[in-house]
């Protein structure tokens, strides 16, 4: 059945699917468990769309966000499509938005959506966590979006990746030039005040994305 429903996801476009069993999840704070999200969830389905590389090579204001937000409604319409496949194996799907909507605490600006997609990846095996907080995948390096579909199919987890982070490399905090990070988290306040930003025109820019493609795993 897992392989059946990995073919699913990568006929449809995905460049990576992974599997966390909900068992995986005993130890998320109250809130953020899939089963608050769907009682009925016993496997989290985690998927990725690759970002282009050239994206590293260029300021993030000529196209980052466009493509990003390409990649996003790409990995939604999985996400979509996904869930009504494996209800033709007799299982039910929830897929999970890979971006909006997205909640903030306005004061801090720490914001959280439906499911954190990185820490599912994480338990399903994406990849593991840099310290810039994004998911390093062995394929790909940092350079992927994620998505996720929660199922009462009763799925088997696939390994846990090892730490692929560069030993002694701290680039991304060195060179954040607001300072957000500290290897563990980031302050979402600091980074998106400065990073996310519109134009006379009202159009939304992308002023940083130092933190990702300073990673020597930007490209993979």
């Amino acid at each position: 059945m897992e392989d059946r429903i990995k073919n699913i996801f990568s006929n449809l476009g995905s460049d990576l699917c992974k599997i966390a069993n909900v068992e995986r999840f005993k130890d998320s704070p109250s809130g953020f468990h899939p089963t608050d999200i769907y009682k009925e969830c016993k496997s989290v389905i985690v998927f990725a769309k690759r970002i282009p590389k050239g994206l590293s090579y260029v300021s993030p204001r000529l196209s980052y966000v466009k493509t990003i937000d390409i990649i996003t409604n790409e990995l939604d319409k999985i996400g979509c499509l996904a869930s009504l496949e494996i209800e033709k194996l007799g299982g039910i799907a929830a897929p999970m938005p890979s971006d909006a909507p997205y909640e903030y605490c306005s004061a801090t600006m720490e914001g959280h959506g439906l499911l954190s997609m990185r820490h599912a990846a994480l338990l399903a095996g994406i990849g593991s966590m840099g310290k810039n907080t994004l998911i390093i995948s062995k394929e790909y390096g940092n350079m992927i979006n994620l998505g996720a579909v929660l199922t009462n199919l009763d799925l088997k987890s696939d390994p846990l990746v090892d730490n692929l982070c560069t030993p002694g490399c701290h680039l991304c905090l060195d060179h954040c030039p607001q300072k957000a990070l500290d290897g563990q988290s980031a302050n979402q306040k600091l980074c998106r005040n400065y990073t996310y930003i519109q134009n006379e025109k009202g159009h939304s820019l992308c002023n940083c994305n130092t933190c990702r493609v300073i990673c020597p795993k930007s490209l993979g």
